[in-house]
């Protein structure tokens, strides 16, 4: 405890470094500009800014991320609310109240109640990454390579199971990524494989190209090709002060929210639509009259949009502790950190506390950062909306070229940026979710050197993997959940969920 406290005393004097106070404004300015706009939001974003996050000191760079993230929570509440127009998907399930209150001449309030309750949960959420983190990497430091090895096959299968849509897309998906993750040359042997003869893939596909390919640039082609969205018209949202009414009534359902989105962004595969949507369920379950929701039920805004700012922030726990990113975003954190030649793990609170502690403490900044840049600026977040997409994307290509190229000066690297773009686009017509490919692209190095580790030092001998305590209980875990996913019964629920 008193080592936490110490910490978050040291993160507060880092993060309100002009500075930092500088990258976490600019990180949560841009976060509620994309979350407003449809079709960007943050993963987008984060994949754009990473190749100009380079020439950053590694603490900026991570919080104005960081920032970016929770900040496209808040925004998206507002044009969901305001236009029935979920600026991000973790938004979507907003619209459904959000914008039933806003026609009945109350969407102030509703706009309020999603402000309040994104910033209790992210004040919440943020004292559960500094008191918990501590603990959990105490734990992981006395993980050996056959236990990191079953933790990442533990990580890809949660997020198999987690995924929405088909059980095997998702696991199509995952070794489609841990094969990317796989060309290059051996580091044992020297030799080079699934190069087919390119020199240029000699080191590997690089990961701005694969992460701007497929949530970038295969994005914008899905967009261009379908019919272009108007703005809607706007509600106006009247007086933002909620009665307290309002305020009783979904006091309770932002602090279940802020627990269930705590919870599943630890969760691999888990993160902030998948917390809004399962607050929302909750929510109606637990309601006296079922019947209000979807006609203007406050608690279906305050629970949800508690939930996706504490998922959002919770993900960084296992992200900082364990290098085990719990969803896409926190894939493209890693490799921002690698970037600067920064590996997360157990031991980064001792090699990077500056890094640690500052991006926590950052995060409560940035939340009270948030109230303010949201609710008195609702109506100019509004106006965004009658942007034409004609004009933002092709600066988003532009922008997108001149960073894949800065990084390493390769004309090569835009050529995989555009090949990433058209498959990402291709996956998505299909209806294969990305994200778990970009998962198995990132573990999947690192799968593959923890299990050589392990096999040496056991000279061999596979059941070291079934010998080793920590291990052992992660592998039955995994086993148990790819029970639960192939039972008929809860495979039935698991599809119905998803579909409610």
């Amino acid at each position: 405890m008193m080592d936490s406290l110490g910490g978050i005393a040291h993160g507060l004097s880092i993060a309100a470094s002009p500075a930092n106070l500088l990258y976490c404004f600019a990180g949560a300015l841009l976060g509620t500009f994309v979350g407003v706009l449809p079709g960007v939001g943050p993963l987008l974003t984060i994949a754009l800014l990473l190749p100009f996050t380079f020439s950053l000191e590694p603490t900026g760079a991570l919080i104005m991320l960081a920032g970016i993230y929770y900040g496209a929570q808040y925004g998206g509440s507002t044009t969901s609310i305001l236009l029935n127009m979920p600026g991000e998907t973790s938004s979507v399930v907003t619209c459904i109240d959000g914008h039933a209150m806003a026609r009945q001449g109350r969407g102030g309030p509703a706009l309020a109640v999603a402000a309040i309750g994104s910033f209790v949960a992210g004040t919440l959420s943020t004292g559960i990454v500094a008191f918990f983190a501590p603990v959990l990497a105490g734990v992981a430091i006395r993980f050996g390579p056959a236990d990191y090895f079953s933790l990442m096959v533990l990580g890809l299968v949660g997020a198999i199971v987690l995924a929405q849509g088909s059980f095997v897309k998702a696991l199509a998906m995952i070794v489609l990524g841990l094969l990317f993750g796989l060309v290059g040359t051996d580091v044992n042997s020297g030799e080079q494989r699934l190069t087919f003869g390119v020199q240029a893939l000699a080191d590997g596909i690089g990961f701005v190209p694969v992460a701007l390919g497929v949530f970038g640039i295969g994005e914008i082609i899905r967009i261009l090709i379908g019919q272009e969205r108007d703005g809607g018209q706007v509600i106006p949202h009247g007086s933002l002060m909620p009665s307290r009414e309002d305020l009783c009534s979904s006091s309770s359902a932002i602090a279940r929210g802020s627990v269930i989105g705590s919870a599943l962004g630890l969760l691999p595969g888990g993160g902030a639509a998948l917390a809004a949507f399962a607050s929302y369920t909750v929510e109606k379950k637990l309601a006296r009259d079922p019947s209000r929701f979807g006609r203007g039920a406050i608690e279906g805004v305050a629970g949800p949009e508690s939930a996706n700012n504490a998922a959002a922030q919770t993900s960084f726990i296992p992200l900082l502790t364990l290098g085990l990113p719990s969803n896409a975003v926190m894939a493209l954190m890693i490799g921002a950190l690698m970037l600067h030649g920064i590996t997360p793990g157990p031991r980064i609170m001792q090699a990077e506390p500056d890094l640690f502690w500052g991006v926590v403490a950052s995060m409560w900044i940035g939340n009270a950062m948030l109230i303010v840049l949201n609710l008195p600026l609702v109506g100019l977040w509004v106006r965004l909306l009658r942007v034409p997409y004609r004009f933002l994307y092709p600066t988003i290509v532009l922008v997108s070229c001149i960073g894949v190229y800065g990084v390493s000066n390769s004309a090569f690297d835009l050529v995989t940026t555009a090949v990433f773009g058209l498959l990402g686009w291709v996956l998505q017509a299909l209806r294969f979710e990305p994200a778990p490919l970009l998962l198995g692209f990132v573990l999947g190095p690192m799968m593959e050197e923890n299990l050589r580790r392990a096999m040496i030092l056991s000279r061999g001998d596979p059941t070291v993997f079934l010998r080793e305590p920590i291990s052992l209980a992660l592998l039955v875990l995994t086993g148990l959940l790819l029970a639960a996913i192939i039972l008929p019964t809860v495979r039935r629920n698991r599809e119905r969920v998803f579909a409610e």
